[in-house]
């Protein structure tokens, strides 16, 4: 699909919010400046969330409530070991209870479970072609 500007990009995080539940994973891959957050501000919008919407660059993970339901968007980016997540308790945040984003997963390989979404962005120019493909247990 292919994504215009900034504006579009969160049309498509609002849409997507729908689809998601409690107790979902989604990896979130794409350069830097490809959007990844943007679309997860659409999709926190879509959830019901008005209040501002950080980067996790910094803090690592970026907590909200939204309707009762807990979502947590991570930025592994900065990440030096897999084993730093160990010691922020991440397993304690990604449960049957939460929504969790995760941008820049491949730096988490090994201790992170399987996504239930892979959300691939591509800059294109001023462009940007997302894909989103639902991982399906068989």
């Amino acid at each position: 699909m292919n994504i215009k500007d900034e504006q579009a990009m969160l049309a498509v995080g609002m849409a997507l919010a729908a689809q998601l539940k409690p107790g979902m994973l989604i990896f979130l891959n794409g350069d830097l400046g490809a959007g990844k957050t943007t679309l997860v501000r659409g999709i926190l919008r879509g959830l019901g969330h008005s209040g501002a919407v950080k980067s996790p660059t910094y803090n690592i993970v970026e907590p909200y409530e939204i309707n009762g339901t807990a979502v947590f968007h991570f930025d592994l980016y900065r990440l030096h070991d897999p084993e730093e997540l160990e010691y922020m308790g991440v397993r304690d945040y990604i449960n049957d209870n939460a929504i969790c984003f995760i941008e820049w997963p491949d730096r988490g390989e090994g201790l992170l479970p399987a996504a239930d979404l892979q959300i691939h962005i591509k800059i294109h120019q001023n462009e940007r072609d997302i894909q989103i493909i639902p991982v399906i247990d068989l």
